[in-house]
């Protein structure tokens, strides 16, 4: 492959990254949204207790003489963990986002796309529901026996080595494999990227949700369960307002997809 044509193809490749940004730039702002608020009112307490596991391994094998501040936030901070769930998630978007356009090519069922637009609305007008009511953060199928459960037990077990020294490409390997452990909230942006019909769109909205989850486990890092608690308690009050916002962009995206 000669330079013209690697150059041509990555003006192509920016060419399209620009169409479906101009099309979908609503819905990578919905999922980083959905990604920012959920982290403090979901992601903490379910990822939190993974970010912790591994910040306690990474600063044990730096001796005491040796540990300085930039130890203490570099090894809070396990960036290779959430770059490869970041990989996980753009991954899913992308291989939902080409099914649905795949299947939505097909005569009449292009109200798959819609369907899954309004599902996510939903999702979401319920997620704002449950906060405006102070209920915990809904989650589907996480029943202690249930096929969630089971899976999310049989993924743990396989990353559980990974943990021995989550540097590097264990660390990224550890998020890749715990990327895929079931929550409500990622079902709900599953959803959303797959609607977009679009395996590039699919998969730089999923990184979008996985950038705004970073926020509050990188806190979990840094200062344990008891980081941004004030700030928690602003997000539960603002979460539900930013949920219904969320909710009411993808069902005008629905109805613009009918109208």
């Amino acid at each position: 492959m000669d330079q013209h044509t690697v150059v041509t193809l990555i003006d192509a490749g920016l060419r399209q990254c620009g169409v479906d940004f101009a099309r979908d730039g609503g819905l990578f702002v919905s999922l980083f949204m959905a990604g920012l608020v959920g982290g403090w009112s979901h992601c903490a307490g379910m990822c939190g207790p993974f970010v912790l596991a591994q910040v306690a391994t990474r600063l044990e094998g730096v001796p005491a003489s040796r540990m300085t501040e930039l130890h203490r936030l570099s090894g809070a901070a396990v960036l290779p963990y959430h770059v490869g769930r970041a990989t996980t998630y753009a991954a899913i978007g992308g291989m939902a986002a080409m099914l649905t356009g795949g299947v939505g090519s097909l005569p009449g069922l292009r109200w798959v796309g819609v369907a899954l637009l309004i599902f996510a609305a939903l999702f979401f007008l319920g997620q704002a529901v449950n906060g405006l009511m102070g209920r915990a953060p809904t989650s589907v199928g996480g029943e202690r026996g249930g096929f969630s459960h089971w899976w999310a037990d049989g993924v743990s077990r396989l990353a559980r080595p990974l943990f021995g020294r989550p540097v590097g490409w264990r660390g990224y390997g550890l998020g890749v494999a715990l990327g895929f452990i079931p929550c409500g909230l990622l079902y709900g942006a599953v959803a959303v990227a797959a609607a977009s019909g679009s395996a590039a769109s699919g998969a730089f909205g999923m990184a979008a949700f996985a950038a705004g989850t970073m926020p509050s486990l990188l806190a979990v890092g840094l200062a344990g369960h008891v980081a941004g608690r004030g700030f928690r308690d602003v997000v539960a009050r603002v979460a539900p307002v930013i949920m219904a916002a969320n909710a009411g962009v993808l069902g005008y995206m629905a109805w613009r997809m009918v109208a």
